[in-house]
């Protein structure tokens, strides 16, 4: 006699946002076992709440005074993708907010990262509490307590992928 192996069905995320379903063969086997953790990752990132501010859709929806002046100081100096990730909702958090955005260059992040700290300081007199990565200007980071602001060269935000590791927060790109 001949054993039959026995099939659970899986979702699958593809790229082109649908859900597919594709059979795995249910064994002992750990290969299995990857399949599922790697599509339950997948649909918790697909899952991940996403809203896209459209231009001339007013920055008043944030409610954060701090938040805004970061925007002001990176929407300044052309910081491109830029990516809000609200972690409020989230038990356990260091932070309310995530900022992240990225350049082409190492003297554009360093422009960037500048001009964040010029326009807080103008419009509300804060400075950041510490700030790191001056020194080769790949990635940036300007701690102000409740939001972390990470300014990105592209090619090293493309490796660290930060938004992924926060799947779970609502993502607001300008």
């Amino acid at each position: 006699m001949a054993k039959t192996t026995k099939k659970a069905v899986v979702k699958k995320v593809t790229k082109k946002s649908s859900v597919k379903k594709i059979a795995v063969k249910k064994s002992s086997s750990k290969k299995a076992a990857v399949k599922k953790v790697v599509v339950k990752k997948a649909l918790a990132k697909k899952a991940a709440t996403k809203k896209i501010a459209h231009k001339g859709e007013p920055k008043a929806k944030l409610t954060n005074p701090l938040l805004v002046s970061i925007i002001d100081g990176l929407e300044e100096r052309k910081a491109k993708n830029i990516a809000v990730l609200d972690l409020s909702n989230i038990p356990n958090r260091s932070f309310d907010y995530f900022v992240i955005a990225d350049a082409e260059s190492s003297t554009h992040v360093d422009s960037i990262a500048s001009s964040v700290e010029e326009t807080v300081k103008k419009q509300l007199n804060e400075r950041p509490f510490h700030t790191e990565g001056w020194e080769n200007s790949e990635w940036i980071l300007l701690d102000y307590v409740n939001i972390m602001v990470h300014v990105f060269q592209q090619q090293t935000r493309d490796f660290y992928r930060l938004e992924e590791l926060w799947a779970d927060a609502e993502i607001t790109r300008f």
